[in-house]
């Protein structure tokens, strides 16, 4: 109407004015936005974002209403340079001054290792966190956090120096609490969980189910006889573990990797009977013979007169730990579950050793 257009021909801009207008048209170098006066407003393309990569169209449509800064008006050519970009940064400012109050979580970018820490980019904001607020162990190398999105909370911020201070490892307490009273809540004895080895010791391994750790038994690691569990696991290993029993007073928790729905001696049964040659590992050397496993979680005995077609003073002479053999199977107790094997009966020895003077 007549009179909207006499007051937009008397309306006009200032340098600092916050604006709100329509966009009209978007060019590969400049957004024009009808802000209701004179003059025409126009936004370069570098000051519609922080992101230098963005393209204009994926931030605004035609049509589109949008807020700026004027920071230069031509009366001459009638025209006025906005700015997006600036009006988003001091919202930000204002939104992370809030987000201490508020205790916020938000989400950026680790950009670089700085001395003592690493910048966090939270909206082109740039947020230091402390070594020891990054939530690795000390000592640790920042930078394998470089390119990494993390959480992270505000801790302190000064605008006149343009300082933010903030914190990943408060973020991942907390979800680290939140996962194990999930963890405790749903326990239960003979429950499955995707386990992480998270450290060793001679005598089982602790695993991670999701915040909490759970110790697995060196027993409990395989059906076959070890001495460590790195001859069976390694750190960051995925385990399928479940719950052997668990205490939540103590906050310990037993876990299982063997799969108890298959019986090593059902397996043996299956797989061998008497006169089979199998290939065997040797377990553990006695005075008397040799312990030899012939499946995982069942071993056999080579008597120490069934290891060679000659007298021996000691399986060692002949045998080592760790060592595979062909050993025949030359009998089966399947009341005892017990096995006797011979290497002596496939060298073309007799099955029993006669006894020399």
């Amino acid at each position: 109407s007549f009179e909207e257009l006499l007051e937009k021909s008397f309306k006009t801009l200032n340098t600092g004015d916050k604006v709100t207008g329509i966009v009209t048209a978007i060019g590969t170098t400049e957004i024009q936005v009808d802000v209701g006066c004179k003059q025409a407003g126009y936004i370069p393309v570098s000051e519609l974002s922080s992101d230098p990569d963005v393209k204009p169209e994926d931030v605004v449509k035609v049509g589109d209403e949008i807020e700026a800064y004027v920071v230069r008006v031509n009366d001459v050519e009638g025209y006025a340079t906005l700015s997006k970009k600036r009006l988003d940064a001091v919202k930000l400012w204002e939104d992370i001054e809030t987000a201490v109050e508020d205790k916020t979580v938000l989400e950026g970018t680790v950009t670089e290792v700085n001395k003592g820490g690493i910048v966090v980019s939270v909206k082109g904001v740039r947020v230091f966190v402390p070594a020891s607020q990054s939530g690795l162990p000390k000592d640790s190398d920042l930078g394998q956090m470089v390119k990494q999105k993390v959480k992270l909370r505000i801790t302190e911020v000064n605008r006149a120096r343009r300082r933010v201070v903030g914190s990943i490892k408060s973020v991942l307490n907390e979800e680290r609490q939140a996962a194990q009273a999930a963890v405790w809540e749903g326990i239960e004895v003979g429950k499955h969980y995707d386990g992480v080895v998270k450290s060793m010791t001679s005598y089982g391994v602790f695993v991670d189910i999701g915040g909490v750790d759970g110790m697995v038994h060196i027993s409990e690691l395989s059906w076959s006889r070890i001495k460590n569990p790195a001859e069976v696991v390694s750190i960051g290993d995925h385990l399928d573990v479940y719950v052997i029993s668990f205490d939540p007073e103590k906050r310990k928790i037993s876990l299982g990797v063997k799969d108890r729905t298959q019986n090593p001696w059902d397996v043996f049964m299956n797989t061998y009977k008497v006169g089979d040659v199998a290939n065997v590992r040797i377990v553990k050397l006695m005075t008397f013979g040799a312990f030899a496993e012939v499946v995982p979680g069942v071993d056999g005995l080579i008597h120490i007169s069934q290891i060679a077609d000659r007298r021996i003073d000691k399986p060692s002479d002949v045998l080592s730990e760790g060592q595979m053999v062909d050993a025949k199977i030359t009998a089966i107790d399947e009341e005892k579950k017990k096995i006797s094997l011979s290497i002596r009966a496939l060298l073309g020895g007799e099955e029993e050793a006669p006894v020399e003077e």
